[in-house]
C-alpha cells in the first residue's frame, strides 16, 4: 500500500532524514517517532503527495502520490498539520458533507456519540474547544471510506477519553484492512503499531 525507498529530505543544508526504507501493507500500522523537527510531518506530506522527497521514491497504492488528484484523495484520508474544519458548520453538517462527497450512508447518531460529540451535534464548530475540534477533524477523516489513513499527532489536544477513542479508531481502521501511518507520542498507539520508525 505504501513504500518508501532510500528516502531523504533536505531542509536547507540539513538532512531531516536520509536513506529511509519503509513499507506498510494492508491492515498494518506504521508509527513515526522522533523529536520536533525530525521530519515526521514532512514524511507524512511525502506520503500524501504534498511534498517530494529530495532523494528516493515514494509509492502509495501502486503509484506516485498526488493530493491534487481526485481519485487519490478518494482513497487516501489525511489529517495533517494544516487540516481545518468549517467553523460555521455543526458536526451534523460536517457529516452531511462527508456522506454527500463520498456517496455513503452514515449513522450520524452512533458516530457522534462514539466521538463524544452527541451533545454538541447542532452547535457550530467555531464554538468548540480545541479537543472537541480535534475530535471533529478525526471523525471527518475516519467516517469516510479510505484505503490509506495518514495522521499527524492525532492525539493533540485530546483528553484521556478522547485518546482512548482515538486508539479504538486506529484499531478499527487497521482491522478494516487499511494501511495507517501516524506520527505520535501516545504510548497506546505506539504499542499497537506493527512497525515503528524513529527519525531521531
Amino acid at each position: 500500500m505504501i513504500t518508501g525507498e532510500d528516502l531523504g529530505v533536505l531542509a536547507g543544508e540539513h538532512w531531516l532524514f536520509r536513506g529511509l526504507d519503509c513499507e506498510v501493507r494492508p491492515g498494518e500500522c506504521l508509527a513515526l517517532i522522533g523529536p520536533n523537527g525530525s521530519g515526521k510531518s514532512t514524511l507524512l506530506r511525502c506520503f500524501y503527495g504534498m511534498q517530494e522527497p529530495t532523494e528516493g521514491v515514494v509509492t502509495v497504492l501502486g503509484d506516485e502520490p498526488d493530493e491534487r488528484d481526485r481519485g487519490f484523495r478518494r482513497r487516501v484520508s489525511a489529517l495533517l498539520d494544516d487540516s481545518d474544519f468549517f467553523a460555521e458548520l455543526t458536526p451534523v453538517q460536517h457529516l452531511d458533507l462527508v456522506a454527500g462527497s463520498f456517496g455513503v450512508d452514515l449513522d450520524q447518531d452512533e458516530l457522534l456519540a462514539d466521538a463524544g460529540l452527541a451533545e454538541r451535534a447542532t452547535v457550530t464548530a467555531g464554538r468548540f474547544s480545541a479537543g472537541q475540534r480535534r475530535r471533529l477533524l478525526l471523525l471527518g477523516a475516519t467516517a469516510r471510506p479510505f484505503e490509506v489513513l495518514l495522521l499527524d499527532e492525532p492525539e493533540r489536544a485530546l483528553d484521556a477519553d478522547g485518546k482512548e477513542w482515538l486508539t479504538a479508531l486506529v484499531a478499527r481502521a487497521v482491522d478494516s484492512g487499511a494501511a495507517v501511518v501516524l506520527a505520535t507520542h501516545h504510548p497506546p498507539l505506539l504499542s499497537s503499531a506493527d512497525h515503528v520508525v524513529d527519525l531521531a
